[in-house]
Formats: structure tokens, C-alpha cells, sequence
């Protein structure tokens, strides 16, 4: 992950130095993701029109917690990827925008409030709404709430390593999702 992030750097970098008539892209990060146990995250937006621009996001977090003590052990890990649309009544990379998104993700929570850890896969697409302050030319702070909802597919364990499992199945869920404070680069 390291060495993609090092990628997306230097191209923003090299992209930044060249002239543009308008600003056709960014690249984001929410920073309260890296506060859940720090989840990596990255979205991509490219604005199609003046109103409307496509984004396309992934989150990671591989980290497990007090991983020798089996009693103590915690982790939030998961790879979740979404792809989606944002309407904006103004003009794209500023103001307020609502957006709707098809969304994946693979989970392993457990240990944080008791020992229970529950794994699986989940499948849903989401709204979303938010507003977009430009810091700068090409930066800029997005601040953004919004729900998903779709079908979970899961496993509950007794305790992160033991193994045992409680019970497993099928379920629907609505769920916060992208409760977000993000930088913007846009170039």
C-alpha cells in the first residue's frame, strides 16, 4: 500500500507543475478514517460535466491490535472498494453536492467492545451529502455524511483467535457510512 501511496504522490506532484484550462480531477483522503484504527483510504473523482463527477474509492486497514494476548487482541481490518456519482447544484469541487455509490467490502471486527469478532462480506449502494470548501486553487476541505444499506453476509466467532463459531447467515443492514473530513487535491 506504501508504494502505491508513494505513486499517487509523485504523479500529483508531476500533474500539478503542468498548465490546465480546467480542473478535471482530484484525489482525496479522509482523515477520520485514519482515526478508526487507522484505515487507509483513497478516492479519485473525475468531473464530467459542470454539475456532475464520478468517484472511485478504496479503504484498507490490514492492523491488528495486541496481537499476542488473545484475551485483549482488537482489530477494525477490512478492503472495501465503491464506485459512484456526485450531483453538484453549483459547480463541481465547490459546494454543497449529494452523491450515491455501489459499495463492497470485506470485514473482520472484533475485540473492541467484547471479545465477539464477526467477519464477512458486504454488498449495498448508499447516499450521501456533503459540502466542499475551497482552501486554494487546487485544495480543498469536504465535509460529508451519508448511509449505506445492502446485504451482509457474515460469521461471529466467540473471540478474534479461537475460532469458534457462535452463528453465521444472511442479513440486511443500514449502516453510517463516510462520516468524513477530507482534503481534496483537484488538478
Amino acid at each position: 500500500m506504501k508504494k502505491y501511496t508513494l505513486l499517487l504522490a509523485f504523479a500529483a506532484m508531476l500533474l500539478a507543475g503542468s498548465k490546465s484550462e480546467a480542473q478535471t480531477m482530484s484525489v482525496s483522503t479522509n482523515v477520520l478514517d485514519y482515526a478508526c484504527l487507522g484505515t487507509l483510504n483513497a478516492d479519485v473523482s473525475y468531473s464530467l460535466s459542470r454539475r456532475w463527477s464520478i468517484t472511485a474509492g478504496a479503504r484498507y486497514n490490514p492492523f491488528t491490535f495486541r496481537k499476542g494476548d488473545p484475551d485483549r487482541q482488537f482489530q477494525m481490518r477490512q478492503q472495501s472498494y465503491s464506485i459512484g456519482a456526485r450531483l453538484w447544484p453549483w459547480h463541481t469541487w465547490s459546494g454543497w453536492w449529494f452523491a450515491g455509490k455501489l459499495r463492497y467490502q470485506e470485514y473482520n471486527f472484533g475485540g473492541i467492545r467484547s471479545p465477539e469478532t464477526r467477519e464477512g462480506d458486504r454488498f449495498g449502494g448508499g447516499l450521501y451529502a456533503g459540502y466542499t470548501y475551497m482552501l486554494g486553487p487546487h485544495l480543498n476541505i469536504e465535509f460529508g455524511l451519508g448511509l449505506w444499506s445492502g446485504l451482509d453476509v457474515y460469521k461471529c466467532y466467540s473471540c478474534p483467535v479461537c475460532g469458534v463459531t457462535l452463528k453465521s447467515g444472511k442479513t440486511r443492514f443500514i449502516l453510517p457510512d463516510d462520516i468524513m473530513i477530507s482534503f481534496a487535491y483537484v488538478f
